[in-house]
């Protein structure tokens, strides 16, 4: 399958895929002081200006020859919902007509941007709405960079994104090399200025991808999906487990601990009556008793046509109580945005279902 970035259908050019050198290049061709680089950027990154004629201390000339070269943003903004916690969810759709979904989630002082990776996903687990068509193609470090600017904008006015969750759409781990690019950028005093001790890599388990992650040498944060305590279950949750086994995954993340000394964290999504008994909890126990690890226990989210639920809240408060006994860290995400279809794949898989519809309608 090709993963590549279809070419946009105009003569523009992604700007946030342009790397700064070149620009500085088209600057200087413009005639224009290598200063205006800087301005444009931080007109983008820290002064959130929505198209380049808003850029006002920059020359109208040379505003109107960046809009006839870049596209700033490439996004449509299909759908955006705001639940009641404050929760907003983005859909956006890409030149090509390919989309994804982003969150910003807001609680006291913490604004978190979540974004994906890919268009879908390939890694197949059973529970989830994000892969249910597979994956389509990576997304290009311009367009992982546009949902953090895009969800940055709609925070309050001096408000900044603390954190960064790559738990959207997509498996972070095989779009790796664009993802690290991006995250510099976001990290980047000139950029984002987000600190990278705030931000969490989440992947369903890509051995080899773990260590190069390791070997990269920064301070993100590694969740791993787990989901399940032995290879057998697993293998029924995440198909791709087969060609892995769970020994691999912990060797992997046992290097990215020893590696970079940052706390693994696995996350494990409560199936009711699948994963989420008490035989499982005292495995998943065994399993992580000798490691330096945190578990992120996800209740699942209905999702339609999939045939799992969540857990009884009996069974969960068990599960919980047999890791803590165990001596594991262990904590209950809380569910963010629930009235607006929050959790990953589930709005943009209703904004595709009813696109036929809008389209016969405005004919």
């Amino acid at each position: 399958m090709n993963l590549e970035l279809p070419l946009l259908s105009t003569a523009k050019k992604a700007f946030l895929d342009t790397p700064v050198g070149d620009i500085q290049q088209w600057v200087a061709a413009q005639q224009q002081p290598a200063f205006r680089t800087a301005q444009v950027l931080r007109w983008l990154y820290q002064a959130r200006a929505a198209n380049f004629d808003s850029m006002t201390d920059l020359p109208a000339a040379f505003r109107t020859a960046l809009q006839d070269q870049f596209h700033l943003f490439q996004a449509n903004v299909v759908a955006h919902r705001i639940a009641t916690d404050e929760t907003h969810k983005l859909v956006l759709e890409w030149q090509d007509g390919k989309s994804i979904e982003c969150v910003l989630l807001q609680e006291e002082t913490r604004r978190t941007a979540c974004i994906s990776t890919q268009v879908g996903c390939g890694m197949g687990c059973v529970f989830c709405a994000s892969g249910l068509k597979g994956v389509e193609r990576n997304l290009s470090v311009g367009e992982i960079l546009e949902q953090l600017v895009l969800l940055r904008n709609l925070t309050a006015p001096g408000e900044r994104l603390s954190h960064i969750v790559v738990m959207g759409m997509g498996e972070p781990l095989a779009n790796l090399d664009n993802l690290l690019a991006a995250l510099e950028i976001a990290v980047s005093q000139k950029g984002l200025g987000i600190g990278a001790r705030h931000i969490t890599i989440s992947t369903v388990g890509l051995p080899a991808k773990i260590r190069a992650l390791a070997d990269a040498g920064k301070q993100y944060h590694l969740a791993v999906s787990l989901h399940a305590p032995n290879d057998a279950l697993r293998n029924q949750i995440v198909p791709t487990n087969a060609n892995i086994g769970i020994e691999a995954i912990l060797d992997a993340a046992d290097y990215f601990y020893a590696t970079t000394s940052r706390q693994v964290t696995y996350e494990y999504v409560l199936l009711g009556e699948l994963n989420d008994q008490p035989a499982d909890a005292r495995e998943l126990a065994r399993l992580l008793r000798d490691r330096k690890a945190h578990v992120n226990l996800i209740p699942w989210n209905n999702v339609v046509d999939l045939p799992y639920r969540r857990p009884a809240p009996e069974a969960q408060n068990a599960f919980v109580t047999t890791l803590r006994h165990a001596g594991i860290s262990v904590k209950v995400r809380k569910r963010k945005g629930a009235d607006i279809d929050a959790a990953c794949g589930q709005l943009r898989r209703k904004v595709l279902e009813n696109m036929p519809q809008i389209a016969a309608a405005a004919q």
